[in-house]
């Protein structure tokens, strides 16, 4: 099993702490743009991690995939870093 990365953990960490402030505040009716604002922290933390762990991926899983000479390989390596960033958007 490959290492924790704590940069990724971190921003996940960060964003679970902010999204259990945001339900707080929005079940206290706290002003609009304060959750908002809280709201864009969280989706910051979240692309961080997904960065970070994309990043991690394309060095490590990826690189090795790819010196493969199997061609089925790398054509579902790059599908999946395709899919993954598709849905990322």
């Amino acid at each position: 099993m490959k290492q924790c990365n704590p940069k990724v953990v971190l921003s996940l960490k960060k964003a679970r702490s902010h999204i259990d402030k945001i339900i707080t505040m929005v079940e206290n009716g706290e002003y609009c743009i304060d959750v908002l604002q809280q709201l864009n922290a969280v989706i910051g933390y979240l692309r961080s991690a997904k960065n970070e762990k994309l990043s991690e991926h394309l060095n490590t899983c990826f690189a090795k995939g790819m010196s493969s000479k199997s061609v089925k390989i790398k054509n579902k390596l790059i599908e999946e870093v395709i899919q993954v960033t598709k849905v990322a958007t």
